[in-house]
């Protein structure tokens, strides 16, 4: 069944808009307009190089055995999520990590016998864990992976190349929600329909849509912000 999200006329948002700290990187930047700016992203091995210092608030991207965090010297830090590439064949073992803060795991192909998007996706989900969307995917099969997020009780989280991407993501959260032609929203979103969101149907969207990495978030914002998104 399709979730309602209600459009009409543009009003504050506060701290729960649509762009709410979706957007993360491995940069250390400042504030943006709307508060885009989420947590940055830091591999687990530069937290093991940085015993004695405060990381402050971010997301761990897991680079190295997660039981070395439990047992080494480190930095300082709260995990908001924790991040992992993972070859297909090994999603059990990453499904099994027992981690303090949720875990988002993106699926890699490693030449074995590969389920696909969206029943990984779904494999995911059913374990309480967060898909991973990297970028690069066909819009077909985007669109799968999305249907089965619209129904699921975790979010996902995506890597983004550009813009332009952030805003497929965003169009194509929303048409799953609504019921609309996903593949549709996802080739060409319509910035103007993303502010007209009411603020209880942007909440919607980022309860399933949770973050969104890019490589440089400070322009993304910027470009968002000239989009007329706040």
């Amino acid at each position: 069944m399709a979730i309602p999200l209600s459009l009409g006329v543009p009003r504050s948002r506060g701290p729960q808009s649509l762009l709410a700290e979706l957007l993360s990187g491995s940069q250390d930047t400042g504030p943006a307009a709307g508060g885009a700016l989420g947590p940055r992203v830091v591999p687990a091995s530069a937290l093991l190089d940085a015993a004695g210092t405060d990381a402050g608030r971010i997301i761990v991207g897991l680079d190295v055995d997660p039981a070395a965090l439990r047992t080494s010297e480190q930095a300082s830090y709260e995990a908001v999520r924790f991040h992992l590439d993972c070859p297909a064949g090994h999603l059990g073992d990453a499904v099994a990590l027992r981690l303090p803060s949720p875990l988002a795991v993106f699926v890699t192909a490693d030449g074995s016998d590969d389920p696909g998007l969206a029943l990984t996706a779904q494999q995911l989900a059913d374990a309480g864990r967060i898909p991973g969307l990297a970028s690069g995917h066909s819009v077909g099969d985007v669109a799968d992976f999305l249907a089965v997020l619209a129904h699921a009780d975790v979010g996902y989280v995506a890597r983004a190349r550009d813009t332009a991407e952030v805003l497929a993501l965003l169009s194509g959260t929303v048409a799953s929600l609504r019921g609309d032609d996903v593949r549709a929203a996802l080739a060409a979103p319509d910035p103007a329909r993303l502010t007209s969101l009411i603020p209880e149907a942007a909440e919607a969207v980022r309860e399933v849509l949770l973050g969104v990495e890019v490589h440089d978030p400070a322009l993304v914002a910027r470009e968002l912000a000239d989009a007329g998104l706040r």
